[in-house]
């Protein structure tokens, strides 16, 4: 068993790491990154060997028509489309070389195949209440619309019965959630895309510990590029030699694959089938201001109390599942007394080795369904060109659309990119905010003091078309008024971006942004 340093609040299994190059350079992740690049050169060498030949130059010329061909003719985002036609124009043999491979999805397709053959089989765990599908203020709404479609796409019910708890920092989520872990009976199951010890993990671990030596069944689950950042590669040991079974998530190896391409940046800790939490915050001092990164940080989460999180225990038996020989999905059978609630609520998660885009289609249905405004924090504003028109046609035709950004980037490269959506957002009217404070976090939508989505999603193309994420839509939740007065709130604190603003940005800022936009698809 790993020995530990225990004090009366927190548990530590690791000596505090280093930050900076040097510890990244001698670490096994940086180990496995640089025989990467070593397998990259190496192809580059074959290929200037075999480009001697002639005929090798004309059927390199056959293949380059070829894939261009194919990539006008995928069901790629338009705005990808123009980033590899870009990257042609420069870069023509590695850039070809490129999308053969990530199109081919070379040492990521049994994977894919194994996760989409379990999702299907999973699905018929939980069914849709037929009773409160056909309810009258669903289809007037057009929320029915929604969930019929969400239904078909990945199985997610919408729920009546269920309690929601809005949380307008970490702070308060992780106040929170102490007492619940410390009830649990029958199992814990967390999965986050972050985990940094300190003193939010450190607290957390101190109570699995202990609930694992009473029989609880507690399962943790964290996304394979902490090895880089925050734990060492032998973690998930550590973790089992106490009784906590652990896994680390499309782990990093010293092979080229497209997998690494798909991050999971779920956040999920279901209780007893009977709690679960869900929104921005990760399991790292900053996302409770116990450390400051970039000024105070601003996240937002939700508890669910009911029917609603049976969904939550099957996305996380789902992605569990995936590596385990005999799956079990006991727990998405235990039902419990829930108590009369207003309101509706359906979890749903975005799988991007299926087709659609789920997250995003939620989005939009929000914004072209509002009626008075639609309200949202983001911490990132890379958007493709449907999500733009969307928000800017909303505008126009009269909703009050306002976004708010961060004032403290945490990210050079995506607030440069955010800069350049600036002014046709503006120009349509939509107001865009930045919290001067700090850094926000939060992922919320919220829309006529109905509709609102707290979870996991950005606004960036890499939680709408490649990460695995989750969130909550909420109709008529009491909470809502709760997550609108939290933006009003926030507001205060934030700088309105105006016509002046955009005009006295650096040039070194919009410089970057115009040349990054053109990889913003592939970033």
């Amino acid at each position: 068993m790993a020995r530990y340093r225990e004090t009366s609040n927190m548990v530590r299994l690791i000596p505090k790491r280093k930050n900076g190059l040097k510890r990244l350079l001698f670490s096994r992740a940086g180990f496995f990154v640089i025989l990467i690049l070593v397998q990259f050169i190496m192809v580059m060498e074959i290929y200037d060997y075999f480009m001697k030949f002639e005929i090798l130059a004309v059927l390199q010329a056959v293949f380059l028509i070829a894939m261009i061909i194919y990539l006008f003719n995928t069901d790629m985002d338009s705005s990808a489309k123009l980033t590899w036609c870009g990257l042609f124009m420069f870069f023509p043999v590695p850039t070809a070389l490129m999308l053969l491979f990530t199109r081919l999805d070379v040492g990521h397709r049994t994977e894919k195949k194994k996760h989409n053959q379990m999702l299907r089989a999973s699905r018929r765990m939980i069914k849709q209440n037929s009773e409160t599908i056909v309810k009258e203020e669903l289809i007037n709404s057009g929320t029915a619309d929604l969930c019929f479609y969400l239904n078909r796409s990945g199985r997610f019910p919408i729920y009546e019965n269920t309690e929601v708890r809005f949380f307008p920092l970490g702070e308060e989520k992780f106040r929170t959630m102490i007492p619940q872990l410390k009830a649990a009976e029958k199992f814990i199951f967390m999965e986050y895309f972050i985990i940094d010890e300190g003193l939010m993990w450190g607290s957390i671990l101190k109570i699995l510990i202990d609930k694992a030596a009473h029989g609880v069944d507690v399962r943790v689950m964290y996304d394979g590029m902490c090895e880089i950042s925050t734990l060492p590669h032998n973690y998930p040991k550590l973790l089992e030699s106490y009784g906590i079974k652990c896994k680390a998530f499309s782990r990093i190896r010293p092979f080229v694959s497209t997998s690494y391409n798909y991050r999971d940046h779920r956040k999920i800790l279901v209780i007893d089938g009977k709690v679960a939490f869900n929104g921005g915050v990760n399991l790292a001092d900053e996302y409770i201001n116990r450390v400051e990164r970039f000024g105070h940080w601003k996240d937002t989460a939700i508890m669910l109390r009911g029917e609603a999180v049976q969904s939550f225990t099957l996305m996380f038996l789902q992605m569990w599942n995936m590596t385990e020989q005999t799956p079990s999905w006991d727990e998405c059978r235990l039902l419990y007394p829930s108590n009369r609630t207003d309101g509706f609520v359906m979890p749903y998660c975005t799988q991007p080795l299926e087709g659609d885009r789920i997250g995003e289609s939620v989005y939009m249905d929000i914004i072209y369904r509002a009626i008075s405004y639609v309200h949202i924090m983001t911490p990132y504003l890379i958007l493709d060109n449907e999500l733009e028109e969307a928000l800017k046609y909303a505008a126009k035709r009269g909703v009050e659309i306002k976004i708010i950004l961060p004032g403290i980037p945490d990210k050079r490269s995506a607030y440069s990119l955010a800069k350049t959506h600036y002014r046709s957002l503006v120009d349509a009217g939509v107001k865009i905010y930045e919290y001067t404070p700090g850094f926000v976090h939060a992922k919320v939508f919220v829309s006529d003091n109905q509709k609102a989505v707290v979870g996991t999603i950005n606004l960036d193309y890499r939680s709408l078309y490649h990460h695995f994420e989750c969130a909550t839509y909420m109709y008529r939740t009491a909470c809502i008024d709760d997550i609108e007065k939290d933006f009003q709130q926030t507001l205060t604190k934030c700088r309105l971006v105006t016509d002046e603003v955009i005009k006295n940005e650096k040039l070194s800022l919009r410089i970057r942004g115009r040349i990054l936009k053109m990889f913003a698809p592939l970033m």
